[in-house]
């Protein structure tokens, strides 16, 4: 039997400033340390940064993009799958992962914690959104260690 990756969603906007960019990539790093995949939506800002600092770490990436061009996918995403979808991907994005790590975001990221609530996964806000029900973390190393305990919690 294969061993399945385990992965979490790191999700926020495609754009972001070298403060949240800084905090993506330490979440990414931190999960693929701990021996988590990070899925995104494959493009620029907080999912490339996550998506480098797995990368950076020798972790695992995933990117599921809105589109049907793989081309537009970050380069730290080592497996990239169009859909076409638009925004709709973003349902995919959260239901690949185990629980997900909000770092910043817009209405985008907030439509993913939305979904990943209404499933039931365990949610960090980092920077951005504060939603009932979704942990709100001060620095990279508590949104992950809050996820991470969440998830062992409801296992």
């Amino acid at each position: 039997m294969v061993e399945r990756r385990r992965l979490i969603s790191v999700i926020g906007a495609g754009t972001a400033d070298e403060s949240l960019a800084a905090m993506a990539r330490r979440v990414g790093a931190l999960l693929a340390r701990r021996g988590w995949g990070v899925v995104t939506g494959g493009l620029g800002g907080v999912m490339a940064a996550a998506c480098q600092g797995a990368s950076d770490q020798g972790g695992f990436t995933l990117g599921i993009l809105p589109g049907m061009d793989p081309a537009a996918a970050n380069p730290f995403c080592q497996v990239v799958i169009p859909t076409g979808m638009g925004q709709a991907r973003n349902l995919l994005v959260v239901a690949a992962g185990a629980g997900a790590v909000a770092v910043g975001g817009a209405a985008g990221t907030l439509s993913e914690i939305g979904h990943a609530l209404k499933a039931g996964k365990p949610v960090a806000s980092l920077a951005g959104w504060q939603v009932a029900g979704v942990i709100t973390a001060g620095d990279p190393e508590a949104a992950v260690g809050a996820l991470l305990t969440a998830l062992a919690d409801s296992g």
